[in-house]
C-alpha cells in the first residue's frame, strides 16, 4: 500500500508541532538544575542529593519509555503526548511547592512520567506524517527544539526566580507546559491510527518485540544513547557549577556558557539535517561531532580556556555535538520495523534516561569532593566511547522504507 502524499504545508506544520513539543520536554527537564544552588540554600541539601532528584525524574522516564513505545503504537501519537505534557507540567509546578526535600522526589517521579512519553511519540508522529524526503529536516527541527528548550530553560529560571524567587519560576515554567497541552489537544492534524492499524501485517507477538529490542542493532543504539547521554546531562546538570568552581566566574557568566553550549547545538542540528539529507554516512557524522565536542571539553575542564571565550568554546562543543542529531535519529529509522518504531525508539531512548539517572549522581559527588574538573573529563570519556557504539550501528544492513 502506497503512503499517502503529504504537502510541504503539511508537513511544515506537523514538523513545526513536533518541534515546539521536543522543546517543552527539554525545557521541562531543565527547569529545576539552573536554581540548584537556591533550592540546596533553602533545605540544606548537597549537591550529590540535588543529583538524586533528578536520577529519580530520569530513572521513572526511562522504565516507563520503552511501555510509553509500546502505547505509542498501540493508541496513536497524539494520545499519548497530550497525556505527557500534562504529567511534565503538573510534577514541575509540584517542585515549586515542596515543602521538603522528600517531596522534590515525590514531584520528579511525576515529571519523570511525562517526560518518558516525548521521544516515541514525537519520532513516532514524524514517521507517520511526514514525506520520508523530508525527514532529514524533520528530525533537524525536531532536535532543534529540544535544543531551544534546554536552552531557555536556565535564563527562564535564572531571570524569574529573581523576580520571584525559585518557586515562583517553576510556577510559571508549569504553566507555560499547560499551555503547549491546550495547544496541542486541539490539533487534529496531529491525530494517527495506532501503528498496527496503519499497516496490514498481522501485529507481532510480545516474543517478537522483545527479540527485536534485543537484536545486536537495537542493544548498540541503546548503548550509543547511554553514554552520549551521560556526557550530556552530566555537562548540563553541573556544568554551570564546575565552570563557577574552575574558572572563578558569576554564576551570570556560567550560566551563559551553558545557554551557548545549547543554543550552539540548536545551530549543529540545524546544519546536520543539511548533511543528514546529503549524506548515507550518517555514522561518521555522528563520529566527527563527538569527536570535535569531547575536544573542546577538554579544553573547558583543563582551565585552559580564557573566561572571555568560555562562551565561545562552548558554543563550538554543542554545535558539533549538535550536528550528530538527525544523522543519529535516521540511523534508528533504519534498524525500526515501520509498524513497532514507537517501542524501538521508546527502548533505544531510554538510553538518554539511564544515562540521566547515573550521570547527576555520579557528577553531582564529583562537585561536592571538590573535583569539578571531571565533570568535563568525564564527559570527554563518554563522548569518546560513544563513538564506536554509533560507527557500528552504521555498518548494520538498513531496513527498507515502507512502500
Amino acid at each position: 500500500m502506497t503512503a499517502p502524499s503529504h504537502s510541504f504545508r503539511h508537513d511544515a506544520q506537523v514538523i513545526g508541532f513536533v518541534g515546539v513539543a521536543h522543546g517543552a520536554s527539554h525545557f521541562f527537564q531543565l527547569a529545576l538544575p539552573p536554581l540548584f544552588p537556591l533550592i540546596r540554600a533553602e533545605f540544606g541539601t548537597t549537591y550529590a542529593e540535588l543529583g538524586i532528584v533528578m536520577a529519580v525524574y530520569y530513572a521513572v522516564s526511562g522504565i516507563m519509555q520503552t511501555a510509553a513505545g509500546f502505547l505509542v503504537d498501540r493508541l496513536g501519537a497524539r494520545n499519548v503526548l497530550v497525556f505527557g505534557l500534562a504529567f511534565a507540567s503538573i510534577g514541575t509546578m509540584l517542585y515549586a511547592a515542596a515543602p521538603s526535600y522528600a517531596f522534590l522526589l515525590l514531584a520528579a517521579a511525576i515529571a519523570g512520567l511525562g517526560n518518558s512519553v516525548f521521544h516515541p511519540a514525537d519520532l513516532a508522529l514524524l514517521n507517520a506524517k511526514v514525506e520520508p524526503t523530508r525527514l532529514g529536516h524533520a528530525f533537524s527541527v525536531h532536535g532543534i527544539g529540544g535544543n531551544v528548550g534546554w536552552a531557555l530553560a536556565p535564563t527562564f529560571g535564572v531571570a524569574v526566580s529573581a523576580l520571584v524567587g525559585w518557586r515562583g519560576a517553576l510556577v510559571a515554567a508549569g504553566v507555560l507546559g499547560l499551555a503547549f497541552l491546550a495547544l496541542f489537544a486541539m490539533q487534529s492534524r496531529l491525530r494517527t491510527r495506532a501503528a498496527h492499524a496503519m499497516h496490514a501485517a498481522a501485529p507481532r507477538s510480545f516474543a517478537a518485540d522483545v527479540q527485536l529490542l534485543a537484536s545486536p542493532a537495537v542493544v548498540l543504539a541503546f548503548l550509543f544513547f547511554l553514554l552520549y547521554a551521560m556526557a550530556l546531562i552530566g555537562y548540563q546538570t553541573f556544568g554551570t557549577t564546575a565552570l563557577v568552581k574552575i574558572y572563578d566566574v558569576p554564576l551570570v557568566a556560567a550560566t551563559t556558557a551553558l545557554t551557548t553550549f545549547l543554543l550552539g547545538g540548536a545551530f549543529g542540528v540545524f546544519a546536520g539535517g543539511f548533511v543528514a539529507a546529503r549524506t548515507e554516512r550518517h555514522a561518521l557524522v555522528a563520529a566527527v561531532g563527538l569527536l570535535v565536542s569531547a575536544f573542546c571539553s577538554v579544553l573547558l575542564g583543563a582551565g585552559l580556556v580564557p573566561a572571555a571565550l568560555l562562551a565561545v568554546v562552548a558554543a563550538v562543543a554543542g554545535f558539533f555535538l549538535g550536528t550528530t542529531g538527525p544523522s543519529r535519529d535516521i540511523l534508528i529509522r533504519g534498524i525500526a520495523p515501520a509498524e513497532s518504531r514507537g517501542k524501538v525508539y521508546g527502548f533505544v531512548y531510554s538510553g538518554l534516561d539511564l544515562g540521566g539517572l547515573v550521570a547527576p549522581l555520579v557528577f553531582g559527588l564529583a562537585v561536592d569532593r571538590g573535583a569539578p574538573a571531571l565533570v568535563f573529563a568525564g564527559a570527554t570519556l563518554l563522548m569518546l566511547l560513544a563513538i564506536p557504539t554509533a560507527l557500528q550501528v552504521g555498518r548494520r544492513p538498513r531496513r527498507p522504507a515502507p512502500a
